[in-house]
């Protein structure tokens, strides 16, 4: 079965990530920035994404690797696979772009496409985002979006398991 073209065309190298990133600057395009692990994507996930795409025009998406989300999350994770995680997030209309990344944070990144936003999800402070100062410095801003209650990813694998 082959996958829809304009899905896989969202999901970028970095090095493509950032010529994309570009274009869409030259063009007067607002970047927006958020991360994570995304394993099983659920209604908490979905609520930022939609959140985060409207603080610019264009909302790209950092993806933890397998091997970051085993770093951060145990061994027994990710439940799916980083391709069919960025696949799924690029499936979404108000996501543009989609990147994989394998390092513990996204501070890479985020100093190559300098987004004019960065989002994230949580009780944060700005002072604890990583790559805050950069954006901020950069002339742009943090955004944080609360967590929705009742939606992790940790809750949903431990109610499955309960079945």
């Amino acid at each position: 079965m082959q996958k829809a073209r304009w899905i896989q065309d969202k999901i970028l190298s970095r090095e493509a990530l950032v010529c994309r990133c570009n274009a869409w600057r030259t063009r007067g395009r607002g970047i927006v920035f958020t991360n994570g692990c995304f394993d099983i994507l659920h209604y908490g996930h979905l609520d930022l994404l939609a959140k985060a795409a409207s603080f610019g025009h264009m909302l790209v998406v950092g993806a933890n690797t397998d091997a970051s989300v085993r770093a951060l999350k145990g061994p027994e994770r990710p439940i799916n696979h980083e391709n069919d995680r960025a696949f799924q997030l690029a499936s979404l209309l108000c996501v543009d772009a989609v990147t994989l990344f394998d390092e513990p944070t996204p501070l890479e990144l985020i100093e190559l496409i300098l987004p004019d936003v960065l989002v994230k999800g949580g009780d944060y402070s700005i002072d604890r985002i990583v790559g805050s100062d950069i954006v901020i410095g950069n002339g742009g801003r943090v955004e944080i979006v609360p967590f929705v209650s009742g939606y992790s990813t940790t809750s949903l694998i431990n109610r499955i398991k309960e079945l």
